[in-house]
This record gives structure tokens, C-alpha cells and sequence, in this order.
């Protein structure tokens, strides 16, 4: 059984029902953050010291207050730590249900588990916990419905990143240097122009805001 977790998540109520099952599954050493900095912190300073987690349960979505962070979406922390640590299990425990988010996030490689908050949820984490640490994949009723849906898009990393920093207002000039820094290739201005092409036709958008508007829709940024 897994010896070390680490729980991020923002919801006091859900935090005191997820360390309920843990301490069920006699889970001593568990550890709670509210935000997504925190948690990130909190995993880099175990894995100095040559104690990573073992796991990490996961929300997607933190309430944004007063405190300036770098992270801010569950979806930014997974994808952060599952690169600094590759053997660390995650599992999602959110109530986005939203196709979209959940075929991304299984495509990505980076989780082993999505429970659905439901009426059921804890029985569905609990019963997670057990698959995961058997080395096995598990996804809530709720998750798997949605993953049964057709015509799901997802996008990659290239396009998900070029069209963030376009709702977040930067030109094209400044998406450049952005993907520079951040070391994502392609990041020439020809490639993010050609790319905003292919997905208005790929989406039928007449414009670029329209583009924003459809994939926001679908939830895929």
C-alpha cells in the first residue's frame, strides 16, 4: 500500500473526507495543500530529500485568492510533477466530468486514475487508491461514460499553449519568445500562424476569437 500521499485540494470538506479513506486504508503519512504552489513545493522539497510521494490525489480547479501563484490549475500541477517525478501515481479527484478535459488529460500520460465527486466518490477514490497501488488504472462510472463519447478533440501541447497565450491577450510576436522560453518546438511566428489556420478550419471558426470561443466551449484550454 502506498506509504506517502499527498492530497491538493482546496475544499476543507473534501479534504476530511479524502483522509477518512486513507486512514481506512491505513495510510499514516498524508499530506495536505490548498494550493497548487504549495503542493509543488511540498513534492520538490520530498524529492531532495530522497522521500518523493507515492502518490497524488489531485482537483483540477482552485479557487484564486488573494496569494500571487505560479500554478494554477490542477491540470499545470500534474503535468509539473509527473515530469519531475515519473514514478509518482496521480490520480484525478475533480468534478469536471467534461469529456474533453478527461480524454485530454488521459492522453497526455500522465495519470493512472480520474474519480467523478459524485454521490459515489468516495467509495469510487478508495476503490482507485486500491487499483493504483496494485499497479492498475481506474476510472469512476461517470469518467468512463464520458470517455465513451465520439468525436472528441484534443489538442497537443503546441496548440494548447499558443491558443492560452492568445486568450490571455499576447500578439504573436510575444507567443514566440514565450514558446522560446519555455522550449516548445515548433515556436517560430510562421509556425504559430500556419497552425491558427489549420485548427479555424479544423473548427470551422471564422476568426480567431471565434477559435477561442469554440475551444473554450470544449473545454480543451
Amino acid at each position: 500500500m502506498f506509504k506517502k500521499v499527498l492530497v491538493a485540494e482546496d475544499m476543507d470538506s473534501v479534504n476530511h473526507a479524502v483522509a477518512s479513506v486513507l486512514k481506512e486504508l491505513n495510510i499514516d503519512n498524508v499530506q495536505h495543500a490548498q494550493y497548487c504552489d504549495k503542493a509543488w513545493l511540498m513534492a520538490k522539497k520530498a524529492i531532495l530529500e530522497d522521500e518523493p510521494f507515492d502518490l497524488l490525489i489531485c482537483d483540477l480547479s482552485f479557487k484564486i485568492d488573494h496569494q500571487h501563484n505560479k500554478i494554477n490549475s490542477g491540470k499545470e500541477l500534474i503535468a509539473l510533477l509527473k515530469q519531475e517525478d515519473p514514478n509518482l501515481k496521480i490520480l484525478v479527484n475533480s468534478i469536471e466530468d467534461h469529456p474533453q478535459t478527461v480524454k485530454t488529460l488521459w492522453d497526455s500520460g500522465n495519470i493512472e486514475g480520474y474519480v467523478c465527486k459524485d454521490q459515489h466518490g468516495m467509495r469510487d477514490l478508495r476503490e482507485a487508491i486500491l487499483k493504483l497501488d496494485n499497479g492498475e488504472q481506474y476510472n469512476s462510472e461517470t469518467i468512463e461514460n464520458a470517455l465513451q463519447q465520439k468525436n472528441l478533440f484534443t489538442l497537443s501541447d503546441f496548440e494548447i499553449n499558443i491558443l492560452s497565450f492568445i486568450s490571455n491577450g499576447f500578439t504573436q510576436d510575444e507567443i514566440q519568445e514565450r514558446l522560446k522560453q519555455k522550449n516548445i518546438s515548433p515556436n517560430s511566428k510562421s509556425a504559430v500562424e500556419k497552425r491558427l489556420k489549420e485548427l479555424r478550419e479544423q473548427f470551422n471558426a471564422r476568426t480567431t476569437p471565434h477559435l477561442i470561443g469554440i475551444v473554450k466551449d470544449l473545454n480543451l484550454i
